[in-house]
């Protein structure tokens, strides 16, 4: 059964999963979510976009194909997919993911990313991009350098001799560094898996990666998290042609 939604309540999961960064909520505290956001910049359209009855469509299809890859590549974990649209006004060109408070994975693409992308395909290996980080692991694999990090900041400062202030930034600091050793390693493996769970579920994903070429490219930035936007093309395409 499917459960792919366009919603207006997507407020009301960001307050239960927590959420931060570019969905900005009044979580509780108490809640420690685990989310990762894609910057996909702003771009130059033609006004042509995407509608609400395209995303569902082309998610329902994504959906079916993820949940049977994450359950063949997961052990653990839950692989019920809710895909939803974040239809909040002036929210920036993006898609993310998180994990709500019982675990579940919840993909959202902003209402302004389906303004910019041109075809299914595009859409496509968008959702199925973010769906491949939940498949990988990424989000667990993130945290934890994260922590690591933390610790290792922590623990430096203190022997050093730091005050208590001194402490708190080096933990803030390592794990930031920590979050981002293999960040874009795991652009580049959910670019290859999203690929495939697009062409899996009969999408063109060498169209789908032309998006790429529309979008600002990061570069090689000292602790980027997203490799060049030619790196990415090119993994996207050996994905396919080694399929």
């Amino acid at each position: 059964m499917l459960k792919v939604f366009s919603v207006k309540v997507l407020r009301g999961l960001a307050l239960l999963a927590g959420v931060a960064g570019c969905v900005s909520t009044t979580a509780s505290k108490n809640v420690q979510p685990i989310e990762r956001v894609e910057h996909f910049g702003t771009i130059h359209t033609n006004g042509k976009g995407m509608s609400e009855q395209d995303f569902l469509r082309v998610a329902g299809r994504i959906e079916i194909v993820a949940e049977s890859f994450c359950h063949e590549a997961r052990t653990r974990g839950n692989c019920d997919f809710l895909i939803v649209m974040d239809d909040r006004a002036h929210q920036p060109s993006n898609a993310y993911q998180f994990l709500s408070e019982n675990g579940r994975p919840v993909l959202a693409v902003t209402i302004s990313l389906l303004d910019e992308v041109q075809n299914d395909d595009e859409l496509a290996f968008v959702i199925g991009h973010e769906a491949a980080h939940h498949v990988a692991g990424h989000l667990e694999q993130q945290m934890a350098m994260a922590n690591q990090g933390a610790m290792l900041g922590s623990f430096t400062a203190t022997i050093l001799g730091a005050d208590p202030e001194a402490i708190e930034t080096a933990r803030d600091i390592g794990a930031f560094v920590g979050s981002r050793q293999f960040s874009k390693q795991h652009e580049l493996e959910a670019d290859q898996l999203g690929a495939l769970i697009a062409l899996e579920a009969g999408f063109d994903p060498e169209i789908g990666v032309a998006y790429f070429t529309r979008i600002p490219d990061p570069g090689e930035e000292f602790l980027g998290s997203h490799p060049s936007n030619a790196d990415r093309i090119e993994t996207v395409r050996s994905a396919v042609y080694g399929a």
